[in-house]
């Protein structure tokens, strides 16, 4: 349903930003666990700020350093992350009448901004008959860019403030982290038969074919990501 746009972008921007703030909270919490783990993979704290507010992906952030912390190497760290980010072209997609239009700077930074809970902010307020679009979904985004780079570098901060992170269990904040995350992106029963194709393709690719398990998580997020997009299940 097409919706009237707000005819004030900078207030549209500050009540995304605004109302965006609850969802924040959770945020935070996991980018600290991200931010322990980058100083793990001997991140400091000016390279996950800047990697922070420049990818500005938190699951591929943590499972591009997680192979790192593995001892994968850059390349399967970088395509980790690009696998599991796919799901973000079917997200923008799905608002493509929000950019249409407008000069590419602002779809540039739309984009950048977009993530699954501004995205699914600005969708549930629709839904409630209010004219939100671009600007409300901007100033989300922006609000979690804030955030999490800043708690990135706080968590790295804490990290190299510790000796041993992992005497008090903390080499387990990624896995922690990791599954908040898959928690947040799970939309109901719809995710059910893309999240199975992608297991039994992992399982497949090491079992099956003997690969490494970073090459097998990389496979199996392409191919439900790719299933999602066939069936329309994203």
């Amino acid at each position: 349903m097409a919706l009237t746009q707000p005819a004030d972008p900078p207030a549209d921007a500050w009540r995304g930003a605004r109302e965006i703030l609850p969802i924040a909270v959770g945020v935070a919490i996991y980018a600290l666990a991200f931010g322990v783990l980058a100083a793990q993979a001997q991140f400091s704290a000016l390279q996950v700020g800047v990697m922070g507010a420049s990818v500005f992906a938190g699951g591929a952030q943590i499972i591009a350093s997680q192979q790192l912390v593995a001892g994968a190497g850059a390349v399967a760290a970088l395509v980790a992350g690009l696998a599991l980010n796919l799901r973000l072209l079917l997200v923008t997609a799905s608002i493509r009448e929000v950019y249409a239009g407008r000069p590419w700077w602002q779809i540039a930074l739309g984009a950048h901004a977009t993530t699954d809970e501004s995205w699914a902010l600005m969708l549930a307020q629709r839904a409630k008959g209010r004219p939100v679009g671009y600007w409300y979904l901007v100033g989300g985004g922006m609000c979690l860019l804030v955030v999490w780079c800043v708690a990135t570098v706080v968590g790295v901060a804490f990290a190299h403030a510790i000796p041993d992170p992992k005497s008090l269990g903390m080499d387990f904040a990624f896995t922690a982290a990791f599954i908040a995350i898959a928690r947040s992106l799970w939309k109901g029963r719809s995710d059910l038969l893309p999240w199975l194709v992608a297991l039994l393709v992992v399982a497949g690719s090491i079992k099956l074919a003997g690969l490494a398990p970073s090459w097998s998580l990389i496979l199996g997020g392409v191919a439900g990501a790719a299933f999602a997009g066939v069936t329309g299940d994203a």
